[in-house]
């Protein structure tokens, strides 16, 4: 489940994605799989080479890439989503999420 964007901002990142650039989209995120983890960013490029050789300096393997919906992306959370931020100067992503009202903990409490 995927929450705490809002249009425009999923508009503008697929405008960069088509336009081949390296774009970012970090929204909140649930998945049983992942219970430590409440967010998620999309690292697309409509570009697969350009985006696999970007994947490889952070050690991301080809094969990791998404391919969905015309915006092929990687899927980073956990350690990988904040060195890469960090490392981009992307941070703010996860800042904002922070400033949101509702988090998914509150979600996660709320299904229980």
């Amino acid at each position: 489940m995927a929450f705490g964007i809002n249009r425009n901002i999923l508009s503008e990142w697929k405008e960069q994605v088509t336009a081949g650039e390296i774009a970012f989209l970090t929204h909140f995120w649930l998945d049983e799989r992942f219970p430590h983890c409440t967010s998620v960013t999309k690292v697309a490029c409509r570009d697969l080479d350009r985006l696999a050789t970007w994947g490889e300096q952070y050690g991301l393997k080809k094969e990791w890439i998404h391919i969905r919906e015309g915006y092929p992306h990687y899927d980073l959370f956990g350690e990988w989503q904040r060195d890469i931020l960090a490392s981009e100067g992307k941070m703010d992503q996860l800042d904002q999420l922070g400033k949101k009202k509702s988090s998914p903990h509150q979600l996660r409490e709320k299904k229980k």
